[in-house]
């Protein structure tokens, strides 16, 4: 195995730049921070002699005099969740096109893992995007009165967020489902803690009374693969012959349940998710899902803690018919 020997090489600090640019401390740092404040001859300088060094400025160091950091963070319930990329990546985009960086941090669909977070981070963030949060609404409401902070996916007073439209969503479900001939349906709920799981099951259970459909719901289950498995028997055993899963997780460790088990999707049962994440459209059968607009959401996160109300807080979803649905026997 090669090693390198002798000592790490150091730290390019500001001390390094000025002494190589042949100006005084206060003056590169002045150029590098603050470059009004130093003649743009200077300021270019200096910037060239920093680039030459590799010096990288210490974040923290800089936001003492100011108080601010240019560092947001982006606290999600599970980062294992492939619906969770595209917010991450449109929040990302958003907060670097503002001039900020994120801090992610994976409550691990854990309240009180997120209120630890929420803790740490608040003494060098300039503002929480939070995901879903699984926390009280008194205690969260503690931790970020004097922190900018939007929430996704639920509203909680005193803080701007947005959601995605879980009623049309739910809608257009129930009438796919009634109008492919199914009678009974049943919802495969989520995390008790989940403000979407309980907007996806009273919507749900809504749409189905005003198209005659029986409505059946079990769980609560965890939004992970492994779910699939106890939420396809507890939804078979409502006698249902399509089943509605609060996420695609969950959907697709049912149709893997189900094709271990011999049975036919969607000749017997109709399966249903939602997020439509990575790998929802090549699974066996397709899944039918509804979208989540997840990178719109972690722009619009970052638009309303620097400032910039959304168009609407509302954003659109919509259902997308794959190989998991068909008529009912």
């Amino acid at each position: 195995m090669d090693h390198t020997d002798g000592p790490r090489p150091r730290a390019v600090t500001i001390y390094d730049v000025a002494r190589e640019a042949g100006v005084a401390t206060s003056t590169a740092s002045r150029a590098l921070s603050n470059p009004g404040r130093v003649s743009e001859r200077t300021r270019a300088h200096v910037v060239a002699v920093a680039e030459r060094l590799g010096y990288v400025p210490n974040r923290i160091a800089q936001a003492l005099p100011s108080g601010r950091t240019g560092l947001f963070a982006l606290v999600i319930p599970d980062i294992t969740n492939p619906h969770h990329v595209g917010l991450i990546r449109g929040a990302e985009a958003q907060a670097a096109a503002a001039g900020h960086s994120l801090v992610l941090a994976d409550s691990q669909e854990d309240a009180a893992v997120e209120l630890a977070h929420l803790r740490r981070l608040a003494s060098f963030v300039d503002g929480f995007l939070l995901v879903s949060p699984r926390a009280p609404a008194d205690e969260l409401a503690a931790l970020l009165h004097r922190h900018p902070a939007a929430v996704f996916n639920r509203p909680l007073a005193g803080l701007p967020g947005v959601v995605t439209d879980i009623d049309a969503a739910s809608a257009q479900v129930v009438r796919h489902l009634a109008e492919r001939g199914h009678r009974r349906i049943a919802y495969l709920r989520g995390p008790d803690t989940s403000w979407a799981d309980g907007e996806r099951h009273r919507t749900l259970a809504a749409h189905a009374a005003e198209h005659g459909l029986e409505f059946a719901a079990t769980g609560h289950h965890p939004a992970v693969l492994d779910s699939g498995a106890p939420a396809a028997e507890a939804g078979l055993a409502t006698g249902a012959t399509a089943l509605i899963a609060f996420n695609d997780l969950i959907a697709i460790g049912v149709l893997q349940h189900l094709e271990r088990l011999g049975i036919d999707v969607p000749g017997r049962v109709a399966v249903v998710g939602a997020d439509d994440v990575f790998g929802a459209s090549f699974c066996h059968p397709p899944l039918t899902t509804v979208t989540s607009p997840a990178e719109l959401a972690g722009r619009a996160l970052v638009d309303l803690v620097t400032g910039t109300a959304p168009d609407d807080p509302v954003l659109p979803s919509e259902l997308v018919v794959r190989g998991s649905t068909g008529p009912a026997r």
